[in-house]
This record gives structure tokens, C-alpha cells and sequence, in this order.
């Protein structure tokens, strides 16, 4: 049995990290790289490997894109500071965004290239992930233990499901270990930047990200320019709720 920690680098999954180290269980970390993360926590994921250990970062298979769009999608990728970044092609290839109704993203970037290195391993894996119920109604109701959807040689341990947040700063404390930076700017959650769920707060911290702005029009106006190709209508990566109807 091999224990593996889903590891974002947020305050959550790192307290889990800390958990573990305290209770003995030895553990493989590893990280999904989406290609779309803020260089901040790219930064914070070396403080932690110097502090925890190495670090396995995963990434997600590319798709195939025609020829014509690569120097457009390269042009965005130096602004993002990833090469290549396997959300900008995703979303290039799809011609679409991730949304709440179709939040592709995770499963794409996140799930799959966890599945796949999970299927070269020689043993069952228990994945801890560093979920709080007090997060949310939807995880105030998961279990704390469930196999994986789909994957019979997996288990999800959400071993931190009843903490407060104030247990996840005392285990932080208590190990002086440092949060990621994006908090400390006023960001409520870290990972993709921005994130398609991103609060107010940290679509006001986008703003002053001029370089992450413009990687954002430019990949809308290319994911639209794909969009057309198949008759559908330009995108954009925060859409506007439905006007209610009269």
C-alpha cells in the first residue's frame, strides 16, 4: 500500500503533509502541474520540498493542435512563464474555458495524470487529500474514506475532513512552517491563476497582474478564433450569470 498526498501547495494539503509527518506515515507527495499556476506558488512549492522532501510534479498529456496556432499559444506561454502549459493548449484544442456547469480542468490537468501514474505503480494507493469539510456544503457531505471514481486500486483519505481552519494555522505554527505567499496578498484559495471560481478578491489581485491580463485576452481571443472554426460563439474565461427571466 502506497500513500500518496495530493499536494497544491495551499494551506490545506500542506497541513495534511505536516500530519502525516507527525503520525509516522511515510508518503509520496506529488503535485499537478496545470501549466496555469502564479509563479508565487511555484516559488513556495521549493520552500516546502527544502522543508518536506521531494516533491513529484505531474503533468498532463498535450494534445495535438494545428500548426497554425502555435506561434499565438508559444507568445502566450512566455507570458505565463510556462512552456508548455497544458492549460493554454487545453483550452486552445477545446475552444472553450472551463465553467461551473463544465469544469473540465480538473479531471483533464488534475485526475487523469494522477490516474496514469498511479497505473505505473506496483501496489494499491490510498491518495490523501487535505479537504475540509467546513470548506463548503458539498464537502461537509463526502466521507471520510471512498474509493476513487473509476480507478478500483485507489482510495481517497480525507484524513483532515472535521479540522477548522484554525487546527490547519496551529499545525503550520507548530512546525514554523511559512503559508503560501498568495494568502498573505488576499487570495482565499492557490493553484491555477486564476482560477475560473476566483472571488472578488482575487479577480481585484488579476488586475494588477498586467502580464497574467494579457495572456488571458489573448488566449481568449485564440480559443475564440478556434470556437469559430466549429460554429460556435467567441469565449471568454469569466462569464456572466443568466439574466433572470421576466
Amino acid at each position: 500500500m502506497i500513500h500518496v498526498l495530493s499536494l497544491s501547495g495551499g494551506k490545506d494539503s500542506t497541513a495534511a503533509a505536516l500530519w502525516l509527518r507527525e503520525q509516522g506515515i511515510e508518503h509520496v507527495r506529488v503535485f499537478m502541474d496545470t501549466g496555469w499556476e502564479h509563479p508565487d506558488l511555484y516559488a513556495h512549492l521549493e520552500y516546502l520540498e527544502h522543508l518536506l522532501g521531494p516533491i513529484v510534479r505531474l503533468t498532463p498529456t498535450l494534445p495535438d493542435l494545428p500548426v497554425d496556432v502555435l506561434p499565438e499559444i508559444e507568445a502566450i506561454e512566455a507570458l505565463v512563464g510556462a512552456s508548455p502549459s497544458a492549460f493554454v493548449r487545453w483550452c486552445v484544442k477545446k475552444g472553450m474555458f472551463p465553467s461551473r456547469m463544465r469544469r473540465w480542468c480538473t479531471q483533464q490537468l488534475k485526475v487523469f495524470p494522477f490516474l496514469a501514474w498511479c497505473d505505473k505503480q506496483d501496489d494499491d494507493i490510498v491518495n490523501i487529500v487535505g479537504i475540509r469539510a467546513e470548506e463548503s456544503a458539498a464537502r461537509a457531505g463526502l466521507p471520510e474514506r471512498e474509493p476513487m471514481n473509476g480507478a478500483a486500486h485507489v482510495e481517497v483519505w480525507r484524513p483532515l475532513l472535521r479540522w477548522t481552519e484554525q487546527q490547519v494555522i496551529d499545525i503550520h505554527t507548530r512546525h514554523s512552517v511559512r503559508p503560501c505567499p498568495l494568502y498573505l496578498r488576499g487570495a482565499a484559495r492557490v493553484g491555477c491563476w486564476p482560477c475560473i471560481m476566483s472571488n472578488k478578491g482575487e479577480l481585484e489581485m488579476l488586475g494588477r497582474d498586467d502580464l497574467r491580463v494579457e495572456a488571458i485576452r489573448r488566449l481568449e481571443a485564440l480559443s475564440s478564433v478556434m470556437a469559430a472554426r466549429r460554429d460556435k460563439p467567441p469565449v471568454a474565461m469569466f462569464q456572466a450569470p443568466m439574466p433572470e427571466r421576466a
